[in-house]
């Protein structure tokens, strides 16, 4: 029950500093919470918890944000600044691989917080090449296709009321695609078929939910208006 009280605040938690980065540094804000959110949602995704009896990771809510902000991207500043925003992510980890496994190769200094410090980043980054190599890719595929099919969706549901729609249309497909693609190469073999399927499910479970979730906020930041 914790976790689940937890989660909740969790949850609202990071929707309400995605509002404070937009609304203090507009639209590169929104580039900056992309980058951040790609590398703090790789980080989380190596903690599995227990919710209700499933298992499931930890990363689903930062990683949601991404979603919601690509897709704020495109409802107010259109496709090209939305796919934009996806590379500026993709560039984001594949920097913090390279700059991180260097890191780990230093030899530490001999003291005790010295081999500790290089065990912990053993602990946290150590796992990170599958587990990046499971977001980079379900990241293009899921993000690239959310921005196809929310453009698309604008086109058939072009109603400033229809927000909701085009939202959690584009992202409740798109999301799907991006928990299987990552579940399969990040753990299959790690987690036993019942654990994996657990993950999977929850992982997308979360996804949606949070997609849901964040609708108000994409209302909301919709209506900011930044002096140009």
């Amino acid at each position: 029950m914790f976790n689940f009280v937890w989660g909740v605040g969790f949850v609202l938690v990071n929707f309400v500093l995605f509002l404070i980065c937009y609304r203090m540094f507009g639209k590169q804000g929104l580039y900056a919470w992309v980058g951040v959110a790609t590398v703090l949602a790789n980080i989380q995704v190596v903690k599995t918890i227990d919710m209700f009896g499933l298992v499931m990771t930890l990363g689903n809510t930062m990683y949601g944000t991404i979603y919601l902000t690509t897709d704020l991207l495109n409802e107010k500043y259109g496709e090209k600044e939305a796919k934009k925003a996806v590379w500026f992510g993709f560039f984001t980890l594949i920097m913090t691989i390279i700059i991180m496994q260097m890191a780990m190769k230093f030899t530490p200094q001999a003291s005790d917080f010295g081999l500790a410090a290089q065990s912990s980043l053993e602990t946290i980054f150590g796992l990170l090449p599958r587990i990046a190599l499971g977001s980079l890719t379900a990241y293009l595929i899921s993000q690239f296709l959310d921005v196809r099919i929310y453009t698309y969706l604008k086109k058939l549901f072009s109603a400033r009321n229809q927000l909701w729609i085009r939202n959690n249309g584009s992202t409740g497909i798109s999301q799907l695609v991006d928990s299987f693609v990552f579940c399969t190469i990040a753990f299959a073999g790690v987690y036993d078929w019942n654990v994996w399927l657990q993950i999977f499910l929850t992982t997308y479970g979360i996804k949606f939910v949070i997609s849901i979730a964040s609708t108000p906020v994409l209302y909301i930041a919709r209506n900011f208006v930044f002096k140009s």
